[in-house]
């Protein structure tokens, strides 16, 4: 697998754990279990592989649906990228209910040495930031995780086949691609592999249900794809927003494990499912 820079257009040689892993990005102390993630992923990174080829060929079950669907949720709110994308709205929060307890006048001025201005005076000059812990939209995007993963799973899909061995699919720190559908709905496209890929049109009828992890609505339809539309699909993979984007160098036949973290070998043991995970969180 090689890593580029979208920088500086620099690429180096790596492998997943170089550059996917985090130092306790797992945790959140805004939980009440703090690695309820560590706990969701037991019934989704063993079973990638295995879910891949049931894709691949067409026998696809509600075990690979909920996989699918739950790494694409997990990466919606855990990617490195996902968490600095959900930062801005709640900084621009802050930021105006700050604004609007400054007119009450329910905030005081500040102290002497930073001019006795106003909140509103002080974040127009930018002496005071408001500074967002990136754990906290983290801990929100976890704590609707089910919800998410029951959504997608439960909506139409389409599963793209690659056949352009000279034109992978490939994947970036924040691996979902935003293609417009109206305007006012996007559908999620999630690369998988570099032949593999879904296309999920998420079905908003659902958003306020209760979460049903047997995906009885699950429905698809399989495409091989042009050259042109696995091209389309890799320029929006690259969106600004990201900062890496990776290519794999082994192709079709391969078992790639896009999450993979240094205790996926204690976990894969255990045979946990997402249901069990529900009753829980």
């Amino acid at each position: 697998m090689y890593a580029t820079k979208k920088s500086d257009l620099k690429s180096f040689k790596c492998n997943t754990k170089s550059v996917c892993r985090i130092e306790g990005n797992s945790s959140n102390a805004y939980l009440l279990r703090d690695r309820a993630i560590e706990e969701f992923l037991v019934g989704v990174e063993p079973k990638y592989d295995a879910s891949l080829l049931k894709l691949r060929s067409q026998n696809i079950d509600p075990e690979c649906i909920g996989v699918i669907s739950g790494f694409a949720s997990f990466v919606a709110c855990c990617a490195p990228a996902a968490i600095r994308i959900h930062m801005a709205p709640l900084k621009n929060l802050v930021e105006s209910e700050a604004l609007i307890l400054d007119r009450q006048g329910l905030l005081p001025r500040s102290p002497a040495i930073l001019g006795n201005r106003t909140v509103a005076e002080l974040l127009t000059d930018g002496a005071i930031q408001v500074d967002i812990d990136q754990k906290f939209p983290q801990a929100v995007g976890i704590s609707t995780i089910l919800g998410r993963t029951s959504l997608l799973g439960n909506s139409p899909w389409e599963i793209l086949q690659n056949d352009n061995p000279n034109d992978p699919f490939f994947t970036s720190d924040y691996p979902i691609a935003l293609e417009a559908s109206t305007p006012r709905l996007a559908n999620w496209i999630v690369p998988l592999a570099p032949d593999l890929a879904i296309r999920v049109r998420p079905d908003v009828n659902l958003a306020r249900s209760a979460p049903d992890l047997s995906f009885k609505r699950f429905s698809y339809r399989y495409r091989s794809l042009p050259r042109s539309e696995v091209i389309e699909i890799n320029r929006l993979s690259s969106d600004v927003r990201r900062t890496w984007s990776f290519i794999a160098t082994m192709l079709f036949g391969s078992q790639i494990s896009l999450v993979k973290t240094d205790t996926i070998g204690s976990r894969a043991s255990r045979n946990v499912s997402l249901r069990n995970v529900a009753s829980s969180m």
